[in-house]
């Protein structure tokens, strides 16, 4: 399992500077204009007595873009090539199609943009609803924790609840919790099975909780303003956070975890096909996996010197801590999670190559 913060502590401190640091934002898009030079996007919005400045960030970008119904990759285009041209689209279309949209901004960053509806569920809030938990849930530790741009995640195991895949190789239970404050996914609590012969973990997201950030609508108005609004829906917010309290209590589910286990063991009598390369080949056009991501699901699978669907779960998670991004390193430990599943559910199928039969894996459930 990948590392980020060295412990809760630094994750906290971090979490206390961003909410000391940050700024919300409702704005009438009439009030937003653009202007990019270099490939940097300058954003401002005029409030009442003041004028507030913030570069864009990718995601913003990518939100605008939705947003205006721009495809991407022509928006893109414009960033790099014809600056002007996308001023000039994002200015004319927030003039001409006006709307209240909520700006969130951190550093000088804008970092997301979103509805008016969207509700702010923050990082801050969520650990200290959570925290004391988890203290108290007997035998677990956190055994991982980041904060990115776009994600929170905190990764505990239950070190009294743990049982024998193969011989020699446990597992412990765990959940993974995780947030967005930019508009990229709920709240979730998703289980956690934690391998000890190689630190790796697995993410079964069949069994996760969500809780989405959607709100009630914000008051009409004809110009900016900023939100300071954390006081105003304390209790809303309470309320919402004492549920995923509940959720967090009883994360580690024995029988689930159990079943987990047993699909572990069933994966491990159930073979990938004849050529581990192709298996990995398969994987990646599947999945999308880049050239790096294939190359290490290739190495680990070729040296654990396991080709059966467990072994390719296994080569999967560990490829996560090779990977330098904390986000695609939880993706790819989903992914472990997803396959285990998708080859136990469902009809199989097979592909011919090079003349020889090789199994592909059935949809996502």
């Amino acid at each position: 399992m990948r590392t980020g913060k060295k412990d809760i502590e630094e994750l906290y401190s971090e979490l206390e500077r961003e909410r000391e640091t940050r700024q919300d934002l409702i704005a009438d898009t009439r009030s937003i204009t653009v202007s990019t030079k270099a490939g940097v996007t300058i954003l401002e919005v005029v409030l009442k007595d003041n004028v507030m400045s913030y570069r864009v960030s990718e995601l913003a970008h990518r939100q605008i873009a939705d947003r205006l119904q721009i495809p991407y990759k022509y928006y893109e285009r414009m960033l790099l090539e014809y600056p002007k041209l996308l001023d000039d689209n994002i200015n004319g279309w927030f003039y001409k199609n006006p709307e209240r949209r909520m700006l969130r901004a951190l550093d000088g960053n804008l970092r997301a943009f979103l509805s008016a509806r969207y509700r702010r569920l923050d990082n801050l809030e969520l650990a200290d609803h959570i925290l004391p938990v988890i203290r108290e849930l007997k035998g677990c530790e956190i055994i991982s924790c980041d904060i990115t741009a776009t994600h929170m995640y905190l990764k505990v195991i239950n070190k009294t609840m743990k049982a024998e895949v193969v011989p020699g190789d446990v597992v412990q239970a765990g959940f993974v919790i995780s947030n967005s404050e930019v508009g990229l996914g709920a709240i979730k609590v998703e289980p956690l099975i934690y391998r000890l012969v190689c630190k790796n973990g697995m993410i079964c997201k069949d069994y996760a909780h969500k809780k989405y950030h959607t709100g009630r609508q914000v008051e009409d108005t004809d110009n900016a303003y900023e939100l300071y609004s954390d006081a105003t829906l304390a209790a809303d917010d309470k309320a919402y956070f004492m549920k995923v309290q509940d959720i967090v209590s009883v994360a580690v589910d024995e029988s689930k975890f159990l079943l987990t286990v047993d699909k572990m063991r069933q994966a491990s009598e159930a073979a990938t096909g004849e050529n581990p390369i192709q298996t990995v080949e398969l994987l990646g056009d599947k999945y999308l996996l880049n050239k790096n991501e294939r190359a290490s699901i290739l190495r680990h699978f070729a040296l654990n010197h396991d080709f059966s669907r467990y072994g390719l779960v296994n080569a999967v998670t560990r490829s996560a801590q090779d990977t330098p991004d904390y986000n695609r390193a939880t993706e790819l430990e989903r992914l472990g999670g997803i396959i285990l599943i998708d080859d136990l559910v469902g009809s199989k199928m097979s592909k011919v190559v090079s003349g020889k039969t090789i199994k592909v894996f059935p949809p996502a459930a």
